[in-house]
């Protein structure tokens, strides 16, 4: 959560430097993937260190929570991926006219979102003793919500106004935009390239889960025993 207040400062200093509406900055903050992401993982996780807390011993988790924290794994993996092997180091206009202390928290915002908790659900994935295998059918659940955001994202980019006043529609990344050189074929030809990606990602999401109940409840292992799901 800290990185999301300190780009929520970003955001509102950037927002008074340049002039914009900071109802429309911070509208379209609260819309980023990352952000979004984020703050589900932080609801998801506080959930589940609620619910372990409630319940000690080696019992699986329940179902619901297993559910939800692999529905956030892969967005927040994604994010992490995406930016560290594409992004990191591109400049930003934006940023340009940052205090020092802005820039700082910037950097901090996008080490904590795009390192840290990437790293952490990385861990929480392998390492988690409680953790309860899925069923196939959950890879319809992880790949919901980003298409949900998706369709949210496309309708919604056309409906409001860039808050710098440069164009009447705002879209969070350049590749959904389908007012650039590609137009709308360019915008599908990434939501199926970062849908299948998706994909992949929940596939080795349920396995791993599925792999570390097979082990759990292995005769040798100390773990409580459950049914793995079909």
């Amino acid at each position: 959560m800290s990185g999301v207040v300190a780009g929520f400062i970003v955001n509102v200093d950037r927002a008074a430097r340049l002039g914009e509406s900071l109802a429309a900055v911070l509208t379209n903050y609260f819309s980023l993937f990352t952000i979004v992401s984020t703050l589900l993982s932080a609801i998801v996780l506080l959930t589940a260190a609620s619910w372990d807390l409630r319940h000690p011993g080696w019992s699986r988790e329940p179902l619901g929570i297993a559910l939800a924290l692999a529905a956030v794994t892969g967005p927040v993996l994604l994010l992490g991926i995406v930016y560290n092997a594409l992004l990191r180091g591109l400049p930003s206009p934006v940023a340009l006219g940052d205090t020092v202390g802005i820039h700082l928290l910037d950097q901090y915002a996008v080490e904590v979102l795009h390192v840290v908790l990437p790293i952490y659900f990385v861990l929480d994935l392998l390492l988690a003793p409680r953790r309860r295998g899925l069923p196939w059918w959950s890879l319809a659940v992880i790949v919901g919500y980003p298409l949900v955001w998706t369709a949210y994202t496309m309708v919604r980019g056309e409906l409001v106004g860039n808050p710098d006043g440069s164009a009447p529609w705002w879209y969070p990344y350049p590749f959904l935009d389908p007012h650039g050189a590609g137009g709308y074929s360019s915008a599908v030809m990434y939501i199926g390239a970062i849908l299948a990606m998706f994909l992949i990602l929940g596939v080795g999401i349920i396995e791993i889960g599925r792999f570390r109940e097979r082990r759990a409840n292995h005769p040798l292992a100390p773990a409580t025993r459950g049914p793995l799901a079909v």
